[in-house]
């Protein structure tokens, strides 16, 4: 017999209120990314720095390989997400994929970072694009798809779904403080050169495998029936073909606007940190201060993930919060632009630290916005297809992230940067003064824009109260 709309409301209602999660599930779900950006923040950050100034690779062909690569990427994404919307067995469906791809991330990583120096300079140019896709566009994708979509299908409460997504990106943001801290250090402590690079990457990558499996293991999926309504046997979305999943998804307006920030967000992401060490090194003139631009960049964003689920369940709307919130942040560009002008470091971190409390509310709230898309796309079809709608966080990461990073190696070569230069053109300071900074204030005012428009969490109660008496 069929569930009532009535019957799937009061259910839904019962659901947002009950507790799932335990407080140490929550912790060892966002060690997750912790996992993650042991390769994804040393592939942004330093990937480019170690093929450049190590391996003498000219950048503006290593950033025109990573976006054809990331174009490639860009269609595993939608596919990974359809197959773990099929995907049955006693793990679940994401937890499988979630496990096992990390093997190759990981394998992958520590190629990554041990290109050899007796090749070619085109065999070189190959190899690196061979793994660099290999990484991403599949192991990575299978991962980061499993991992997000965990955030519907093991809890169907919002505010915890919101606490996910602040616990997940504290430990990216941990993360990355200390890859900026500790990686240049590291690679020293290796002997430095190519020997250095390979030894960090091979330490991170076995962090990342075991953090990741730790994730895995400490959370468990809901069962089917509780997440999925089937009809004969089969969930609406086994029936569905490819094509038509396609379909679902281009109808949904909130997955393709969530999609789009995800992309902007990333390609601003990544021309801040690609081009971080070249700020720190050639604009200010200390290489050192970078651990610290990073951590005073990323670390309010951790206060951020503290207070933001508190924030929003008072406001009662994510949507709001993360307008406002952005906007004053895109605001704050203009004077941390001042300040790295006039070399006022001490104001410049002040600001960088304030602006970053205020845009590190998205942070913690993607993740939720994508679940709230995706209960729109349940409600306006019936189906159900977690996996799927959450393919739109690692097309958008890697779109994004591959035209961030690709960008920065052009618009280094555009300024005329010169590998292993001690000294730089005026034409190149001034181009990662852009990079680093302001292509990414008028990118921030795109974001807001588009958050100001995603309002998801109105529609699907408009639609509840359209259809409570049905």
């Amino acid at each position: 017999m069929g569930i009532t709309f009535k019957e799937e409301v009061t259910m839904g209602e019962n659901a947002s209120q009950k507790k799932y999660l335990k407080f140490y599930q929550k912790l060892a779900y966002g060690s997750g990314d912790l996992a993650s950006n042991c390769s994804y923040g040393l592939v942004s950050s330093f990937l480019l720095l170690y093929l450049t100034s190590v391996m003498g690779m000219n950048s503006a062909v290593i950033g025109t390989l990573m976006l054809v690569s990331k174009c490639v990427d860009g269609v595993t994404d939608v596919f990974f997400g359809n197959i773990i919307d099929r995907t049955h067995s006693k793990m679940g469906k994401a937890r499988p994929w979630m496990l096992y791809a990390q093997i190759g991330v990981s394998g992958c990583l520590a190629l990554l970072f041990s290109v050899p120096a007796g090749m070619g300079r085109t065999a070189q140019y190959a190899y690196f694009f061979v793994f660099y896709t290999c990484l991403n566009a599949i192991f990575y994708t299978a991962n980061g798809i499993a991992y997000s979509s965990l955030t519907a299908l093991i809890t169907k409460n919002p505010n915890e779904r919101v606490q996910l997504g602040s616990f997940r990106f504290m430990f990216a943001v941990v993360t990355n403080i200390v890859l900026g801290f500790a990686v240049t250090s590291a690679v020293s402590a290796f002997g430095g050169g190519a020997n250095g690079w390979r030894m960090v990457a091979i330490v991170f990558a076995i962090i990342a495998l075991v953090v990741n499996t730790i994730s895995v293991l400490a959370v468990k999926e809901l069962p089917d029936e509780e997440v999925t309504v089937k009809e004969d046997g089969k969930s609406a979305e086994d029936k569905l073909s490819f094509l038509d999943t396609i379909k679902v998804l281009l109808k949904n307006k909130y997955y393709l606007m969530i999609v789009a920030i995800y992309i902007v967000y990333y390609i601003m992401s990544n021309l801040v940190t690609g081009s971080g060490v070249f700020f720190a090194t050639y604009y200010l003139g200390n290489e050192g201060i970078y651990g610290l631009l990073n951590m005073m960049k990323m670390f309010p964003v951790i206060f951020a993930l503290i207070i933001a689920p508190f924030i929003i369940k008072k406001v009662g709307n994510m949507q709001k919060v993360n307008t406002w919130a952005y906007g004053i942040s895109c605001v704050l560009g203009i004077p941390l632009i001042y300040a790295a002008v006039t070399k006022n470091i001490t104001l410049f971190l002040i600001i960088l630290f304030v602006k970053g409390v205020f845009a590190g509310f998205l942070s913690g709230s993607l993740n939720a916005f994508i679940a709230e898309a995706s209960a729109y796309t349940t409600r306006t079809t019936g189906i159900r297809m977690e996996g799927t709608m959450y393919s739109c966080s690692s097309l958008g990461v890697k779109i994004g992230g591959g035209i961030g990073t690709a960008a920065v190696g052009w618009l280094l070569a555009v300024g005329g940067f010169v590998n292993d230069a001690a000294v730089q053109t005026a034409g190149a300071t001034n181009m990662i003064l852009w990079i680093y900074l302001i292509i990414p204030v008028l990118i921030g005012v795109l974001i807001t824009y588009l958050l100001s428009r995603l309002d998801v969490e109105k529609a699907n109660q408009k639609w509840d109260e359209e259809h409570q008496n049905v």
